[in-house]
């Protein structure tokens, strides 16, 4: 994977200041670069709430929470960012008030896509590419930003799925764990996919409950408030929304045979753990299973078209058509 003459620097800021899941198609770029350059150390510039994510991914050596970054004066912010001596940063989601800092610090090597027009500015290396219409996945287009280490080729998705990219965090779970399969159902996304109607999961319970399964719902507070009518009341069905922490639900999610959710955090977390990740799509463009597929040997994506017909995302229901049936055929295989 990748080339030969690869020459990365003794510090580089990755900074990914988005949601979990794009956070987690990141973690396989620190991966490379620890492997091609191990005594390279990485920092990673991301939300305070994806922290335990970070904590877990072993290339990773040091972890800043950005708004921290963001709460310091100016000057002592440049201050801070001149002590740590970076060599380069990687911007993998663009963000302007970040790309100045990083700027008027003077890391020697800033690098960003070139369509940012604030890139033109702030960035010495711009790198052409663009995520909207791309064929590949998202954790493969991070690598362009890799191309003035020289990278020549993307890694293939069947080279980013030979590891896990993150830990099992070393805490025990406030609940018992059943000795005999286990599902996690994670049936909700804040609102950053479409999603499978409740009823298909509460069939879905039923149904591998029937086939000896435990079941087990997630979510936070909030979605639980919005889903526990659905979860069925049985002794092998537990509902787990809003008593979770996120190193929690790690640990849960690493003890399962398999997790169900639409194109969320959970889904992605569960593939780089090495567990089973099962995601119900949409086939529209650009929030389709090419772009969002959670890494992973064991992970596999579920679309019920090849192709949205449907006016815009808030309108499509391509993922209310696919079947029971078929999600419960992916859990068994």
């Amino acid at each position: 994977m990748g080339s030969p003459t690869l020459i990365f620097p003794s510090k580089i800021l990755i900074s990914r200041t988005d949601s979990i899941g794009d956070v987690v198609l990141t973690l396989p770029l620190c991966a490379f670069i620890k492997k091609h350059s191990p005594q390279t150390k990485i920092v990673f510039l991301g939300a305070k709430y994806t922290v335990p994510i970070l904590d877990a991914c072993p290339a990773i050596d040091e972890v800043w929470d950005w708004k921290e970054l963001e709460a310091k004066e100016e000057k002592v912010r440049s201050e801070f960012l001149q002590a740590a001596q970076l060599d380069a940063v990687l911007h993998v989601f663009p963000r302007k008030e970040i790309a100045k800092w990083t700027k008027t610090a003077k890391i020697p090597l800033r690098i960003g896509t070139s369509h940012r027009s604030f890139h033109l500015f702030t960035c010495n290396k711009r790198v052409s590419f663009t995520r909207k219409n791309a064929q590949e996945s998202e954790a493969q287009l991070n690598f362009h930003l890799l191309r003035p280490f020289g990278l020549k080729t993307l890694p293939t998705l069947s080279e980013l799925n030979q590891e896990a990219v993150i830990e099992r965090p070393k805490i025990d779970l406030p609940l018992p764990l059943a000795t005999k399969k286990k599902v996690v159902l994670h049936a909700k996304s804040q609102g950053s996919a479409v999603e499978w109607p409740l009823e298909k999961y509460t069939e879905l319970t039923h149904r591998l409950i029937a086939s000896g399964y435990t079941v087990y719902w997630t979510g936070t507070e909030k979605e639980g408030e919005q889903i526990r009518s659905a979860i069925p009341i049985d002794e092998n069905c537990v509902d787990t929304t809003g008593k979770l922490t996120l190193t929690e639900l790690m640990v849960l999610i690493s003890e399962m045979d398999a997790l169900v959710a639409c194109s969320t955090g959970p889904l992605h977390i569960a593939g780089a753990l090495g567990t089973k990740a099962i995601g119900l799509f949409s086939p529209r463009r650009p929030i389709h299973p090419g772009r969002w597929q959670p890494l992973g040997v064991k992970s596999r994506t579920i679309t019920s078209r090849d192709f949205c017909p449907c006016k815009s995302k808030e309108a499509c229901k391509c993922i209310d058509v696919i079947d029971v049936d078929t999600v419960m055929n992916a859990v068994l295989a």
